[in-house]
């Protein structure tokens, strides 16, 4: 289902727009469309009230917790079930936020990823994302929205754009607290800034090194991280959020002096944020996340040389949740050796 077929349906339904705002409102947000002063019966054409308990027994049944692992970061890594049986993972982040996946694998082939080993199933529904963030907020508040798990929403971008639009408006969540997540893609830059709802971008840059970037993001669109930086300044100054560049690090990899130098030269003076994030270590995989003093050191380095850094933890390290994971074990899918880049 998406979200312009949920839209028609309430109109075929004789809703008007005030009607399909409230119920849309209410499936969002996770609240009931009563209230003390007004019923839902009191407000809503008959044929809509007599049609709600099937449609909302509908959008429940999009996604459903299949497991659930907490962390000892208060985060909580969700394996969800979807209607078709297949499975998504979301991520129950700290401080009211929830990360979604945006496609049932991934064509991007990230070679450190989980995820990517597993290529593409099938695209989410607009309302299937939006459903994991409606099962989050059963669960906690949400103030923010990652398109940051299983996927790569650039190749999703009609759904994905969808949900933004409907989590922009009637699910209340702030537009710079929705930030869409992509390894870069031209059609990003292209549609992004023509959306009513402009949400926050992070780019996954990883390195500054164009040639390793084609080795470690295989299907990647060709974009050599200088004019990825200059895509994002752009986008960055006309929506006035800075741009989050997602470096995860890789022992031996991406972690050099000439990486520093490479950050440095490319953001320093931009209008960017550099969020360093350790390797999830996966068993069967070659790749190391450094120690946390190595990371630490760059990221303390970076600050100085005027690169707005932060080491962050990748949630769901304690119970082995990296993106692919939980999905991969449910499956008994084998984690296949990987030769380092």
């Amino acid at each position: 289902m998406r979200i312009p077929q949920l839209r028609q349906r309430l109109r075929d339904l004789g809703a008007a727009p005030c009607h399909e705002g409230r119920v849309l409102r209410a499936w969002a947000q996770g609240r009931s469309l009563d209230n003390k002063r007004r019923r839902a019966e009191d407000f809503l054409p008959l044929a809509v009230r007599n049609d709600l308990p099937g449609l909302f027994d509908e959008l429940r049944g999009l996604a459903r917790v299949h497991a659930e692992h907490p962390g000892e970061d208060g985060s909580a890594r969700l394996l969800v079930a979807l209607a078709d049986g297949q499975t998504v993972e979301a991520v129950l982040l700290p401080r009211d936020g929830v990360c979604v996946s945006t496609q049932v694998g991934c064509a991007v082939g990230c070679v450190f990823c989980m995820t990517g080993r597993a290529g593409l199933l099938r695209q989410l529904s607009s309302a299937e994302i939006v459903a994991q963030v409606v099962l989050a907020r059963s669960r906690c508040p949400v103030k923010k929205v990652v398109f940051m798990g299983m996927g790569e929403p650039a190749h999703n971008l009609d759904n994905v754009l969808e949900a933004i639009g409907l989590l922009g408006v009637e699910g209340g969540i702030g537009h710079k607290n929705l930030v869409f997540s992509t390894v870069g893609d031209r059609r990003v830059f292209e549609r992004l800034p023509q959306s009513a709802v402009k949400p926050a971008l992070a780019l996954s840059l990883h390195t500054t090194d164009h040639e390793l970037r084609r080795r470690l993001l295989p299907r990647a669109p060709d974009i050599a991280p200088d004019e990825l930086v200059e895509l994002g300044e752009a986008y960055a100054r006309r929506t006035g959020y800075p741009i989050q560049y997602q470096w995860t690090l890789l022992e031996g990899i991406n972690d050099s002096e000439a990486e520093l130098d490479g950050i440095t030269r490319l953001l320093a003076g931009k209008y960017a944020v550099m969020n360093l994030i350790p390797y999830n270590s996966v068993d069967g995989f070659d790749y190391r996340r450094p120690s946390w003093e190595r990371a630490a050191e760059m990221a303390r380095r970076l600050h100085v040389r005027g690169v707005l850094t932060k080491l962050r933890h990748s949630a769901g390290q304690d119970v082995e949740g990296g993106c692919g994971q939980l999905r991969a074990r449910a499956l008994g899918v084998a984690v296949p050796s990987v030769v380092q880049a």
